[in-house]
């Protein structure tokens, strides 16, 4: 009896193994069917990484960016509120005027043959312009008086040496010659303040048809540093000029910022010159001819007189009001509440009438 009694547990222990170990095989079945599930939605996904190239042109910096190219990205976002010099339309024709003074101005202080272009009219930020300034270079810090703001002047060294050969007498035919590591001295600096003068004094002339400004010479920099004028982010425009002499020249940039140009900034939005904003002479003399042609309600008023609401009140049909006035009292005239004139009233044929004896000054 009690053989049987194992045998049965034995029996019962065999099967619960062999339970267990189905259990276990159904849930491995399971966990690789997941498994696989998710190595398959992950293959599913394609995994892209953006190389460099692709970073910078989505933020829409590039290595070797040209000015009139199209910018995108957040770059294009952060210059979104940049004026365009293309607004000031005016502004080209000062610094075309600008060019020809410049060229028999520089050809009387060189006593050479200088030729003046334009290379480029830019608008940027003041903070980007500094960083793009080639150095060794000279600033020169110039103030416009009527507009009480600043401006850059910035010379490059191949004009600086180039100016410096020909006003020491330098032989034509020979390129100016370039020492590089060494500060400017102080002839060089002097010289170039000459020239700067001369410069500024063509600059004011050509702003004179549109506003006359005089801009005078402040200081000359070598740093950048030093000639901050404008918050980094301020909008600037910056007129890129070449100045050849032969075959001796160089560069010169004209940097004004636009809070500079803001008091004539009307005067810059004209398509041409004496151009009159919202406004038609055609249709400023036609509505003057109809002007006086208008008709008008014209008051004359005998008397006014101060007295209670309650006798005002208590009028009725037949009530009379005694009025002071004489034929020798003088009767005003309104048109609405405005006084025109006054005089005397009388008669001519069955009509009442008024002789205009004075025109009556101030309001009513």
């Amino acid at each position: 009896m009690v053989d049987e009694v194992k045998e049965n547990e034995v029996a019962k222990e065999g099967e619960g193994e062999k339970s267990a170990e189905e259990w276990a095989g159904m849930v491995a079945d399971k966990e690789k069917a997941t498994n696989k599930q998710d190595s398959k939605v992950v293959e599913d996904v394609p995994s892209k990484i953006l190389n460099q190239a692709e970073i910078d042109n989505l933020l829409g910096f590039k290595e070797a960016e040209d000015d009139n190219e199209d910018r995108t990205g957040i770059k294009a976002i952060l210059n979104s509120g940049m004026v365009s010099y293309e607004r000031l339309p005016m502004l080209e024709i000062v610094f075309d005027r600008l060019v020809r003074m410049m060229s028999t101005s520089l050809r009387n202080f060189t006593q050479d043959n200088v030729e003046v272009a334009i290379d480029d009219i830019v608008s940027m930020r003041f903070g980007e312009y500094l960083n793009s300034i080639p150095l060794p270079t000279m600033i020169a810090v110039f103030k416009a008086e009527e507009w009480d703001n600043f401006g850059l002047m910035t010379v490059d060294s191949s004009l600086t040496y180039s100016i410096v050969d020909v006003l020491l007498g330098g032989r034509r035919g020979t390129a100016a010659m370039r020492i590089e590591g060494r500060a400017y001295t102080t002839i060089e600096r002097n010289l170039i303040e000459r020239m700067v003068h001369v410069i500024f004094a063509d600059l004011s002339a050509a702003f004179d048809p549109i506003s006359p400004v005089t801009f005078r010479f402040d200081r000359l920099d070598t740093n950048p540093r030093f000639a901050s004028i404008s918050r980094p982010s301020n909008a600037v425009i910056v007129a890129k000029l070449r100045i050849d002499m032969e075959d001796r020249g160089g560069r010169l940039e004209l940097m004004i910022p636009y809070a500079t140009l803001e008091p004539v900034r009307e005067l810059l939005l004209q398509m041409f010159m004496g151009e009159k904003f919202g406004r038609d002479s055609i249709w400023e003399t036609h509505l003057v001819e109809e002007l006086w042609q208008t008709e008008l309600d014209v008051n004359a008023v005998l008397e006014e007189q101060v007295m209670n609401l309650s006798k005002v009140t208590s009028w009725e049909v037949g009530s009379q009001m005694l009025l002071g006035a004489t034929t020798k009292t003088d009767v005003k005239m309104y048109c609405g509440d405005i006084p025109l004139v006054k005089g005397n009233m009388g008669r001519k044929g069955s009509n009442i009438a008024i002789r205009v004896t004075d025109k009556i000054k101030g309001k009513r």
